[in-house]
């Protein structure tokens, strides 16, 4: 897949990726490690990213990335010297997994100075999108969505409704204290809703559906302008779901897929551990004998925690 190649006609050009955040949940190992550049298996959070925005036929990858956190841009280098060497001990297999990041898509950075929150990262994108680029997308590298096609279904509701797409999960009504949850009208595709209202971490009995924002965002450019007007909340932070509510009030169309698929959340390391195990067993080199391993290890716990079947 290359970075050359032409847009798809999902008229995805960017694709913005928030990732200055400081990684504290991973502490110690992101001392040093970006959070983005764990490996799932054997390939890097923000990789994974950046292959299912070239999926999609994006061409450019904007990084918001913090002034200390250049290593995340520097994955997307091609290692000639590496390279090389792996090339004259006959180490194809590795050359390829070396260069494949970038041939996938064309890196840019942009330096967030401060965190001050999703919408300050998102707006800052704004300079780097072409004057013909009526929409983009936003990737948070925290989520994995599985199978990797709900930014295509995003791309043809906006064709079909205009405005801005966002991407929806269902959660038990319990858990909605922990995500952005939508208040939402039915449309006459029962995977695809309107969108009415959005609330930050509801309690469970008031959240207005079980419907729950995850990563992934399809922003009309209208998205910038309300972004300057909305007004920044606890810390200091622009909040781009508060910007969103502003463009839903304002009567601009704001609609969500359902995905029917996974998600894994690599942004602490109760998700990022399932999420190895997952991508793990699935791998054709390392899932069979992974498998028999977490036989033997639940078979153990089993043991020691004296769990019944």
């Amino acid at each position: 897949m290359s970075k050359e190649r032409e847009g798809s006609s999902l008229g995805i050009k960017t694709v913005v990726v928030p990732a200055a955040g400081m990684g504290t949940r991973f502490l110690p190992a992101t001392k040093t490690v970006p959070k983005e550049l764990l490996p799932v298996v054997d390939t890097p959070g923000i990789e994974l990213i950046a292959e299912e925005a070239a999926s999609v036929g994006a061409t450019r990858l904007a990084v918001i990335t913090a002034p200390k956190k250049q290593e995340v841009m520097r994955h997307f280098d091609e290692f000639p010297e590496l390279v090389e060497t792996l090339s004259a001990r006959g180490k194809d297999e590795q050359v390829a997994k070396v260069v494949r990041a970038s041939q996938l898509i064309h890196p840019v950075s942009i330096e967030q100075k401060k965190p001050l929150g999703l919408g300050q990262a998102v707006g800052l994108a704004e300079g780097v999108l072409d004057e013909d680029e009526d929409f983009f997308a936003v990737m948070l590298p925290d989520d994995i969505v599985l199978p990797a096609t709900a930014m295509e279904k995003m791309a043809n509701v906006r064709a079909e409704c205009g405005g801005s797409v966002l991407c929806a999960f269902e959660v038990p009504r319990e858990q909605t204290y922990n995500y952005g949850v939508f208040d939402v009208e039915d449309s006459e595709n029962p995977d695809v809703k309107k969108v009415v209202g959005m609330v930050e971490k509801p309690d469970p009995e008031d959240a207005p559906s079980n419907l729950v924002a995850t990563g992934r965002y399809l922003l009309d450019r209208k998205i910038f302008d309300a972004l300057r007007r909305i007004k920044p909340g606890k810390g200091g932070e622009l909040q781009l779901t508060d910007a969103i509510e502003l463009l839903i009030q304002e009567g601009e169309p704001v609609h969500v897929v359902v995905h029917e698929g996974k998600r894994h959340d690599l942004g602490n390391p109760g998700g990022y551990i399932p999420a190895n195990v997952d991508f793990g067993l699935r791998d054709p080199k390392y899932g069979p004998a992974l498998y028999q391993s977490i036989k033997k290890i639940l078979s153990e716990y089993e043991a020691e925690q004296g769990i019944q079947q």
